[in-house]
C-alpha cells in the first residue's frame, strides 16, 4: 500500500476538485486528508492518499489537468507518520487587525517556543483588514497561561487583536 502526498496548483477555475478525485477514485486511490483553497484567484490542493499505485502512475493519471498550462500536479509516495499524541490540546489562535509585517512570524514563533504544533492556519488580507485563524496543538506540559499572555503581548506590540482559546472538541 503506498501512501502518496498530491498537490495541485495553479489558475482556479471550476471542475478541478471533480477532475483530481475522480481520476484518484478510477485509479482505486482512497483520499485520506485533504486541504483545498483559493487564494487570491488561485487554487492550490495538498491531498494525502493510499492505494495499490505508484506515486508516478497517479501523477501520470493526473497529467490531464496540466494540459493547458495554467495547473501543476505532483505526487510523491511519503512515509506513514504516527497519529497525533493523544495528550495534545487543542487550541485555536486567531488575530484581526491591520496588515503588518512579521505578524505569522510572531506568532509562530511563539507557539512553537512554548512547544505547540500548528495543525492548521488560514490568513486572508481582506482591504487593510488581515485575519489569521491557526489550530494549535499544545503538549499536556505546556503552560497555558504563559503562551496566552506572549500572545498577547505581541497583539500588542503589532497593534492586533489576539484570541488563543481551547478548542471545542469535534465528534466524528
Amino acid at each position: 500500500m503506498s501512501h502518496i502526498a498530491i498537490t495541485v496548483i495553479g489558475h482556479d477555475r471550476p471542475g478541478i476538485i471533480a477532475e483530481t478525485t475522480s481520476t484518484l477514485a478510477e485509479l482505486g486511490v482512497n483520499l485520506e486528508d485533504s486541504t483545498m483553497t483559493r487564494l487570491r484567484g488561485h487554487f492550490a490542493m495538498m491531498l494525502l492518499c493510499t492505494g495499490e499505485v505508484s506515486a508516478a502512475r497517479v501523477e501520470d493519471a493526473l497529467a490531464g489537468l496540466t494540459a493547458d498550462g495554467t495547473l501543476q500536479v505532483s505526487a510523491r509516495e511519503v512515509a506513514v507518520e504516527d497519529p497525533a499524541v493523544a495528550s495534545a490540546r487543542p487550541y485555536i489562535l486567531t488575530v484581526h487587525g491591520g496588515d503588518r509585517l512579521g505578524i505569522v512570524a510572531a506568532l509562530t514563533r511563539a507557539v512553537a517556543g512554548a512547544g505547540g504544533n500548528i495543525t492548521d492556519l488560514t490568513t486572508r488580507l481582506s482591504g487593510e483588514l488581515y485575519v489569521v485563524a491557526a489550530e494549535v496543538d499544545l503538549p499536556a506540559g505546556a503552560d497555558e497561561a504563559v503562551l496566552t499572555a506572549e500572545l498577547a503581548r505581541i497583539g500588542r506590540d503589532l497593534e492586533v487583536d489576539v484570541s488563543f482559546r481551547p478548542q471545542e472538541t469535534d465528534v466524528l
